[in-house]
């Protein structure tokens, strides 16, 4: 039977731009310092947007339970032709994370943008109860999924995040959960005295929603981790498109990258410490 709790945090950090300075190269932070400049701060999450994400939530919930209820659909892959899956497999093998979008149709909507990445790993030699161990960790995913930090960041954005988590299996090797955001705040002046939340409607809306699907299969190689994060920013500022566009959009499939490779690098490492 599934159980459910709230997570303080979660494995998969989609806008905290902190850990994005990582990723970024200078073109990334001189978008992220004009969205700062020009995007008004009082930005306020419509009940059309708010509305439009979660029919996309709904449609999406429908098509991910229905395939985490048999072993044959459990994972995206599984719904690849053969030779398709074959070459993904053999990527997966080499230690490439796998990431591919998911979705049909705009990821805009009225007043904001949806982004919808799905990527899958292979932990080699693993088993799926030390990956659940790992994910249900919350005490300690700071030490697992926080990137070395540039020593000259340019911006900085923190997000403080709260998710309601519903874990559940097929069988002992088929297991599975569903993570729904349940308040995302924006931090402003963070590691300050002065260091506060941003009441909702007064931040920049770089990220109001987030939901990750993860899924855990046993194979004699080890464990497939797949994670599909839905999340729902701001649009992108009019005039801006051309240059803020393509760092706004990258950011999601960046994070669920660095995400997976964190999560086979602590299994990784936990088994070379023994």
């Amino acid at each position: 039977m599934p159980n459910s709790r709230t997570a303080k945090q979660v494995p998969y950090f989609c806008l905290n731009l902190e850990e994005v300075g990582i990723l970024a190269k200078a073109i990334s932070a001189v978008s992220l310092a004009l969205i700062l400049q020009v995007a008004p701060r009082c930005f306020a999450q419509s009940q059309k947007t708010t509305d439009a994400f979660n029919d996309y939530i709904a449609t999406a919930e429908v098509h991910i339970t229905k395939m985490r209820s048999r072993p044959e659909t459990f994972l995206a892959d599984d719904s690849l032709p053969p030779d398709q899956r074959l070459a993904v497999m053999a990527r997966l093998g080499k230690g490439e994370v796998v990431i591919e979008k998911q979705g049909s149709g705009s990821p805009e909507i009225p007043g904001g943008l949806i982004h919808d990445w799905v990527g899958t790993v292979l932990i080699p030699k693993a088993a799926v109860a030390q990956v659940i161990a790992l994910v249900q960790d919350y005490d300690h995913s700071a030490d697992h999924y926080s990137p070395d930090v540039m020593k000259h960041k340019v911006i900085t954005v923190v997000l403080d995040t709260e998710y309601n988590v519903h874990y559940g299996r097929l069988d002992a090797t088929h297991q599975y959960s569903f993570s729904r955001s349940t308040r995302i705040s924006e931090i402003a002046e963070p590691d300050t005295p002065n260091e506060h939340a941003l009441p909702a409607g007064k931040d920049h809306g770089f990220m109001w929603r987030l939901n990750s699907y993860w899924a855990f299969e046993q194979t004699e190689e080890g464990v497939l981790v797949e994670c599909e994060a839905i999340s729902l920013t701001r649009d992108i500022p009019t005039g801006l498109g051309f240059m803020v566009g393509p760092f706004v959009n990258s950011i999601p499939r960046e994070s669920l990258q660095f995400t997976l490779e964190a999560t086979r690098k602590a299994l990784t490492d936990t088994k070379q410490d023994h």
